[in-house]
């Protein structure tokens, strides 16, 4: 396994890190999410990212409780924060209430004292930029967190937050985390170029786009039953890219892959992680795995 530095801040993480997004607590079972947890360490994978909101806190239960058979110094453990967690109106969002009592409810959850990477799940717009980071600032220097970063935000959002950041003496944004592989490629306009000048490491999830990127969608063909795109849910965040046009091209990447003698899975992963800022972030849902 290699390891990267996550942007401009110290820590180091496994290229490849184990997400747990619409899987762990939800569609993968309990038993079969810590063989998971535990094959990937095997592997030399130190990052584990999940986040409150997935299944309602379910995810941080079974993420902590499978790294409990490891000592806390030898992996990096990422959750975030925003989503709705209740039906209240301060059960959402990125209030300083509401970051403050989902950390709390995180780390009781994960079975920790403090969380290596907390994240801005997306960009609030109802709360200043300023009572964000300087909930996120306390936490790093009361040591419940260690670094701080956000998923999904714009350029123009993460701009803003590094100034802002740098102008009130606060803790720095650490990483961004996108969605990011061979078919969706929004962040390379505007997003990269920024991170890769301000130090901000890209975190991505999805880099086998749902597991479209696996090859074993067919053009023509429904998805097979047991498969994520064959589940309601799940499959409801792929149906931009189940067409023709898009399992055609992906075939046509899968017959290249094989002459070179690695499968899709792999190819698709080492053109995310050619560039140097990037540690790719990904879900698997049963620990017969194989890191090429």
């Amino acid at each position: 396994m290699q390891y990267r530095r996550l942007g401009r801040a110290g820590v180091r993480v496994s290229t490849i890190a184990l997400g747990s997004w619409l899987t762990y607590g939800s569609s993968v079972a309990e038993e079969a999410a810590i063989q998971c947890i535990h094959k990937a360490y095997e592997l030399g994978i130190n990052f584990f990212d999940t986040a409150n909101a997935y299944n309602r806190g379910a995810a941080e239960k079974v993420v902590g409780g499978a790294l409990r058979d490891y000592s806390r110094d030898s992996f990096v453990l990422a959750t975030k924060v925003y989503f709705p967690m209740g039906e209240g109106p301060n059960d959402r969002g990125l209030s300083r209430k509401h970051i403050m009592e989902q950390c709390h409810a995180s780390l009781r959850r994960l079975g920790t004292d403090y969380i290596d990477l907390y994240q801005c799940h997306r960009y609030d717009t109802e709360t200043s930029l300023e009572e964000v980071l300087r909930a996120l600032d306390d936490l790093v220097t009361q040591g419940k967190a260690l670094y701080v970063g956000v998923s999904e935000w714009s350029a123009v959002q993460i701009d803003d937050a590094v100034y802002t950041a740098r102008e009130l003496n606060l803790d720095r944004i650490a990483s961004n985390q996108p969605v990011y592989n061979m078919l969706q490629r929004y962040i390379e306009r505007d997003v990269l170029p920024l991170c890769e000048r301000e130090g901000i490491g890209q975190v991505v999830f999805s880099p086998l786009s749902q597991g479209i990127l696996t090859g074993k969608y067919k053009p023509g063909q429904q998805p097979q039953q047991g498969t994520r795109a064959a589940d309601p849910e799940a499959g409801s965040f792929m149906q931009d890219l189940m067409n023709d046009k898009v399992l055609t091209a992906v075939q046509n990447l899968q017959t290249l892959a094989q002459q070179n003698g690695y499968t899709l899975s792999q190819m698709a992963l080492a053109w995310v992680l050619r560039k140097q800022i990037v540690s790719a972030a990904s879900g698997l849902s049963s620990p017969e795995i194989r890191m090429g």
